[in-house]
């Protein structure tokens, strides 16, 4: 509920994001007319569609972000042909001949049969046109849920979502449009200015169409953040976030809620460390949930508490199981996560969770999540994210004393993290995490824009915050970009303590050289742990590795990595 109601309010802020604004003149073109019949269908024509769409392009795969590319140009000639027949009735007159003979009901009724009273189907077809037109600025609760909507798999849940964060967007589309269509109405009445309104929304419809059609509503307009809506949202996500119940230390310890029965294990495709464990041998013991996978930064800041919580009490009934759910394709090989539970020290049992079998029969959303679990195999208490270990660790000792643990410590671990699994600096973060795949990529710079699957030569571009940018030939896919020639470069302009990277060798079985510059200079002090002060490393495997720590104020800087070698796959930028 608390993530529906906040994709309600994310959709309204797009009122305000210069996003909205090539679609303003389809919606004003229905002004001064009775909302009801001409309005409020259109709105819902277009949140409908931008919901399903959306919701195919997250679950479908490319197919689908195809389909939409074919309708968006057929949405763009018929607003066309609206623009054209509100600015030049005649040519609209002429333009409107092959449709009537050919039986077309949409742009006809649009002109012709609307008139004062409207048609509800033609405004209708004209919010489903809106809506494949739309491009809202991805602000972080329209991430979260189309990034939810990849990982959870077909569902209503994300769509129900969608439609909440569409429904913001029309609810303050139709103030507005109401608003508007008072101000025509007086126009018309007073002035007797109704041609020349009518000419203007002409001509800003096509303008409308001329900016959507040369990618400015998902090019430009995304950089210019007039309405501050990521920021909004951002600050709605951490503040909601924040005192939410599911991330909430409990203050009754003595009578934690049962939230549920601990679901089997049965969807692991391996076990590490340990043979398969079911809820049943895990009677009488406190066990612990904890959701994680290797290359996710959020889940190794998490790590350092989760082994000293298994260490600390295992000897008093504590069972740790890591439920390993791969983000990336590299995270669900056999080999790489059990050379990641041995480097990273995690000697408790791990499931890996290649299917999201388990994930599911969580209901999980998040890495990492941590679910305590009694010594009856009652789920008591969870947590999503980083923080509150102090909390959570309160909850472990409760459960023990509950299953009947003596001398349970009342003290808390204190852990002395290093490299990236160092708390991060949440008061100076100002990048969010990018990714380099083109099927949730944001904010890239290089002229042309990302190529699908193919070979392209890309060239550097002027970065702001949080832009960046590719040089040299690449060939990006849904998941990663990967390095055709050596001396290929990757830029990004960032504001943050610490800036990782989540990339891995080619199938060539060869480790690449890299070298790292922090405004243009070697990095020197402010070289993170994979590194040397000279900004040079190397790649040994798909992991992330962490290449900027800065040791002083931290402020905009521009990062660049240059590849000595061909054979390099890049993933992820994530920031602490």
């Amino acid at each position: 509920m608390i993530l529906f109601l906040l994709s309600y309010l994310a959709g309204a802020l797009t009122i305000v994001s210069p996003c909205i604004l090539p679609v303003l003149p389809f919606v004003f073109a229905r002004a001064g007319r009775p909302f009801v019949r001409n309005g409020l269908p259109l709105l819902v024509g277009m949140a409908v569609t931008f919901a399903g769409v959306a919701t195919l392009a997250a679950l479908g795969g490319g197919w689908a972000v195809r389909a939409n590319e074919v309708g968006r140009w057929i949405a763009l000639a018929v607003m066309a042909v609206l623009g054209l027949s509100l600015l030049v009735p005649s040519i609209g007159d002429r333009l409107m001949r092959p449709f009537v003979a050919a039986g077309s009901w949409l742009t006809d009724r649009v002109e012709r049969r609307s008139a004062d009273q409207g048609d509800v189907r033609a405004s209708l077809l004209l919010g489903v046109a809106t809506g494949l037109l739309w491009a809202p600025c991805a602000g972080p609760i329209l991430g979260v849920i189309l990034t939810g909507a990849a990982l959870q798999g077909a569902g209503v849940g994300s769509t129900v979502l969608l439609l909440a964060y569409a429904a913001g967007a029309a609810t303050s589309l139709a103030l507005a449009l109401l608003v508007g269509g008072r101000v025509f109405k007086a126009m018309k009445g007073a002035l007797g200015l109704g041609e020349w309104v009518r000419r203007g929304l002409g001509a800003l419809v096509l303008i409308g169409v001329v900016a959507i059609g040369l990618g400015l509503d998902t090019g430009l307009l995304t950089r210019i953040s007039a309405g501050s809506t990521g920021r909004l949202e951002q600050a709605l996500l951490s503040g909601i976030g924040r005192g939410a119940p599911m991330n909430a230390a409990p203050t009754d310890l003595a009578n934690l809620p049962v939230e549920g029965q601990l679901p089997a294990f049965t969807g692991a495709t391996t076990w590490i460390n340990s043979p398969p464990l079911t809820p049943q041998q895990l009677r009488g013991k406190v066990v612990v949930v904890d959701f994680w996978t290797y290359s996710c930064i959020n889940c190794l800041r998490a790590l350092p508490y989760v082994r000293a919580w298994a260490e600390k009490y295992k000897d008093q009934g504590l069972v740790v199981i890591g439920v390993h759910t791969p983000e990336f394709a590299f995270e669900k090989s056999e080999a790489n996560v059990r050379d990641a539970v041995r480097r990273l020290g995690v000697d408790y049992p791990v499931a890996m969770d290649n299917d999201f079998a388990i994930w599911r029969a969580f209901k999980n959303q998040y890495w990492p999540a941590h679910y305590f679990i009694d010594a009856q195999g009652r789920i008591r208490h969870h947590h999503f994210g980083e923080g509150d270990y102090e909390g959570s660790e309160r909850v472990i000792q409760q459960l023990l004393k509950e299953a009947g643990a003596a001398d349970v410590a009342a003290d808390v671990v204190r852990v002395q993290a290093q490299g990236a699994e160092a708390a991060a600096d949440m008061n100076q973060l100002g990048s969010p995490e990018t990714y380099v795949g083109y099927a949730r990529a944001e904010n890239f710079r290089s002229p042309g824009g990302l190529a699908r699957d193919v070979a392209k030569a890309y060239v550097a571009s002027p970065l702001h915050l949080n832009d960046w940018s590719l040089v040299g030939r690449w060939r990006v896919t849904r998941e990663h970009a990967e390095l055709a020639a050596s001396g290929g470069r990757l830029s990004f302009r960032f504001k943050a303590r610490d800036l990782h990277l989540v990339m891995g060798p080619g199938s060539n079985g060869a480790m690449p050289r890299f070298r790292v510059l922090i405004d243009g200079q070697a990095p020197g002090a402010d070289a993170g742990s994979d590194i040397d002060a000279q900004g040079v490393g190397r790649i040994d495997q798909q992991r992330l590795y962490q290449l900027i720590r800065q040791s002083g104020a931290v402020r905009e800087r521009t990062f660049e990595i240059e590849f000595l070698d061909p054979g390099v796959q890049v993933f992820a930028f994530t920031f602490g």
